[in-house]
């Protein structure tokens, strides 16, 4: 650190730290080099296998993966004295949220009085016109809490200055976007540097969630209310983020179909029924929310959502529409506000803003464009400018120049400038060496137990690559830190927090979704196939033991399990026809194929991202693992991927097997493997066993064989059993015996044990559908002998399981419109 680089003028927070926050940040790097140098990796190794272990991902605009998380192992160390300042300035501007946003739905005395222009709420597509005349605890929502609040947790965008001072950028009241990310940087920082952040000093963040927890539940009107995490679905940017939130915090984690309004009541259909929601932390915009009252094209949202907010039968956190003062326009009128509403003058200042919907201010930014940066004044596309990011003027040259002064011109309202922000650098660890990054922080505030305001003491650091200001949350390059606000050395450490409280001792999981427990459901069945499919691959390329007739020795059972592979859709019929290898590796390989391995495994992915809060980090971590790469056809290479992706399922398993709750979650992951199991091996024996008369006995053998190897009978029957395989002894094992976890019996006997253990809808303890059909395919297999199990009974047995999966499908799982997603599933069910 003492060969750091910086420019004394930027006001780096290292160079102009006073002594003792000097010292915190030397021993913090002292302390980096130390685990490198006894663990023999890097620091940023170090974290980013905590990053990895955590499951931590993002998603830029545009990806279709999901990428690392970039966090840098050396933390922005801010001091306690000034992070307190800061956060009475924090406090304050959320007072002046609440109070503005109260009056935009309320009295609106600043647009009569002349404080705000009429147009510069109206023109928020996030004005919500339903919601004037309406307030937390008034209107038509009689009977809630006194002091209820528009806004219960908000972020806000941060810059330091070269001095020192710090200035609010933009606040986020839509979606506090990054508050999961500060709390996943901590915890990976935490296990990646042992006890360097308690030996600084840092502050936990523990008390702050357990602050906002509170802060939801306190307007509710039960004692003990559920409360869910409302997500638009896991192809939005942030959801790892909101799915490591919902099980940090306890909430069941949502989607609008999962949702239903009844009697004014919101209920999240589950398993056991309906059950009812008390309050939602929404991550879904306003107009998204309730298609009935907002925007009709909304597909995530709940009909009737917001008629049960009205009569006051859900609470909300953020309550709807208060996103309207995300505008960045709305900078330009905060200082005049906080005077006008608080009587004070604002402790914490916006960054300079000048609104173009006002003529004087228009002539301005035209005069000063190059001394300034160009917004969209709503924060939504407009013209001749691109996105939403705020563009330099001084980068708008010829055309395009005139391309915006000619917009402008058009439609001045739908535009702002604002000044250029220079950014205090902080020393980041690249590349083993400490080099300066210009900043930006996202701070966070909630409302906790007693609805009075709190602050995260920490927060969400973006270190830029470019050193230039964008206000998106994590660009190309850019690099995450994790903020840790540091006490002196005489101040006494914390006091325990509502969250290291003893709770009430309580077991079970909570509610299961229908639509978790239909994905739950599908992950068992994708991972099942998956391991089937590579099992037959690896049995046409090599067997998994020595045994005396090699498997690829004859022509026909190579066929045949050529002919299975094609049957499950892993392979083209034209693919069919070419020699073994070429067709493994398209089975591996070819991501086209709706049931190639590749495909599973996609599917694998897609299917866990839902239940990312469910998951345990390290089950995520080795479901989520790329496909390895396939460019070669010969025999050895391809039997080395296939052992690869066989033990990383047998991980899976076992982690399945020892780590995952008993609960109804559990019942329906095995459920969706025991069927799949059932399935494949009845597709096995048929492709197998099931032959006409006239097979000679050497090729029976070795298709008896293959058989065993792929249903892992091997060694069992080798050692009941001293002759080579026959058919009747290898079909009882794999058929009938109830004690061989992969024989269709044991399938059948868990999957009734499953099914029964599920709750009822009736109270008059009658067998539903589902346990009936599991029952009646249970019982043959307990009342035959091999010897009366002909074909036959193999093709109905194989139809019951479809007929299964079908009952428990209507029984369980939400009934909608079909998805390009179910299309997969087809080939399956």
């Amino acid at each position: 650190m003492q060969d750091y680089p910086v420019d004394v003028e930027v006001g780096d927070l290292f160079r102009h730290a006073s002594p003792d926050l000097a010292a915190k940040w030397l021993a913090m790097a002292d302390g980096l080099g130390a685990l490198a140098g006894e663990s023999g990796l890097t620091a940023q190794e170090l974290v980013s296998r905590q990053i990895l272990d955590l499951g931590m991902s993002f998603r830029l605009t545009g990806d279709d993966e999901e990428r690392a998380w970039p966090l840098s192992p050396m933390p922005l160390i801010v001091g306690a004295d000034e992070w307190d300042e800061l956060g009475r300035g924090l406090i304050q501007r959320a007072r002046l949220l609440e109070a503005v946003v109260a009056d935009i739905y309320g009295p609106q005395r600043l647009v009569r009085d002349g404080h705000l222009p009429a147009a510069l709420v109206t023109g928020s597509r996030y004005f919500a016109r339903n919601m004037v005349g309406l307030s937390p605890e008034g209107g038509n929502r009689s009977g809630r809490p006194e002091g209820g609040s528009f806004i219960h947790v908000y972020a806000v965008d941060l810059a330091r200055g070269p001095r020192g001072q710090w200035r609010v950028l933009g606040d986020r009241l839509r979606l506090a976007n990054g508050i999961g990310y500060a709390l996943e940087n901590r915890l990976a920082l935490s296990r990646g540097t042992g006890t360097l952040l308690t030996s600084i000093k840092a502050r936990r963040l523990a008390g702050f969630f357990s602050q906002l927890r509170g802060g939801i539940a306190r307007d509710c009107q039960r004692e003990s209310p559920r409360i869910a995490l409302l997500t638009p679905g896991r192809f939005n940017q942030s959801y790892p983020e909101q799915a490591h939130l919902a099980r940090y915090l306890g909430f069941p984690l949502v989607e609008g179909r999962d949702l239903t309004v009844s009697d004014n009541r919101l209920y999240v259909r589950t398993i056991a029924g309906p059950k009812r929601i008390d309050a939602i932390w929404r991550w879904i915009d306003t107009p998204a929310l309730d298609p009935l009252n907002f925007d009709a094209r909304s597909q995530i949202g709940v009909p009737d959502l917001f008629d049960a907010w009205e009569r006051g039968g859900l609470e909300m956190a953020n309550q709807p529409g208060v996103e309207v003062l995300e505008a960045p326009a709305f900078g330009a009128f905060m200082p005049r506000l906080c005077k006008v509403l608080l009587g004070e003058e604002p402790m914490l200042p916006t960054v300079a803003t000048w609104w173009c919907g006002q003529p004087r201010e228009a002539d301005m930014v035209r005069e000063r464009m190059d001394e300034l940066v160009i917004s969209p004044a709503f924060g939504q596309p407009v013209e001749a400018l691109t996105g939403t990011v705020p563009v330099p003027g001084s980068s708008l040259v010829g055309r395009d120049r005139e391309a915006l002064l000619e917009a402008m011109a058009r439609r001045p309202m739908d535009y702002c400038g604002q000044e250029i922000v220079h950014l205090s650098t902080a020393p980041t660890l690249i590349d083993d060496k400490f080099v300066s990054r210009a900043f930006t922080v996202r701070a966070f505030v909630a409302r906790g137990h007693d609805g009075q305001w709190t602050v995260m003491p920490g927060g969400f650091a973006r270190l830029c690559a470019s050193g230039e200001l964008q206000t998106t949350l994590m660009g190309a390059g850019d690099l995450s830190a994790d903020v840790c606000v540091v006490d002196d050395d005489s101040t006494p450490p914390p006091g325990p927090t509502p969250l290291m409280a003893t709770p009430p001792v309580r077991r079970g999981g909570g509610i299961l979704a229908s639509q978790a427990a239909d994905n739950l459901f599908w992950f068992g069945r994708y991972v099942e196939r998956a391991e089937a499919t590579v099992r037959v691959v690896r049995a046409i390329l090599g067997s998994s033991i020595e045994v005396d007739a090699a498997s690829g020795s004859n022509p026909e059972v190579v066929a045949r399990l050529v002919a299975l592979l094609e049957r499950w859709g892993a392979i083209t019929p034209e693919t069919a026809q070419l020699s073994a290898a070429q067709a493994c590796r398209a089975a591996l390989g070819e991501a086209s194929r709706p049931g190639g391995v590749a495909t599973l495994f996609a599917m694998i992915r897609n299917t866990g991202l839902p239940l990312r809060d469910r998951l345990a980090p390290d089950f995520w971590r080795i479901a989520s693992r790329p496909m390895p790469q396939i460019d070669t056809h010969r025999r050895g290479a391809l039997l080395r991927v296939a052992r690869e992706l066989l033990e990383r399922l047998s991980a899976l398993s076992g982690l399945l097997a020892e780590n995952f709750m008993r609960g109804p979650a559990w019942h329906f992951l095995d459920m969706g493997r025991r069927l799949e199991r059932g399935l494949v091996l009845c597709a096995m024996v048929d492709a197998l066993v099931a032959r006409e008369a006239g097979e000679n006995e050497g090729e029976q053998t070795e298709a008896l064989g293959v058989l065993l190897d792929l249903a892992d009978g091997q060694i069992t029957y080798r050692s009941r059993y001293l002759t080579g395989p026959r058919r009747e002894p290898v079909l009882d094992l794999l058929l009938l015996d109830p004690d061989n976890p992969r024989s269709l019996a044991f399938q059948m006997e868990t999957l009734a044990r499953h099914i029964g253990a599920l709750p009822r809808l009736t109270e008059d303890l009658l067998p539903e559908q589902p346990l009936r059909e599991a029952l009646a395919l249970l019982a043959p297999l307990q009342s035959l002998t091999i010897a009366a199990f002909d074909a036959a009974r193999l093709r109905e047995a194989q139809q019951g399981l479809f007929a299964l999966s079908n009952a428990i499908a209507e029984r369980y799982f939400l009934q909608y419109e079909k998805t390009d997603a179910d299309d997969a599933r087809q080939l399956l069910a």
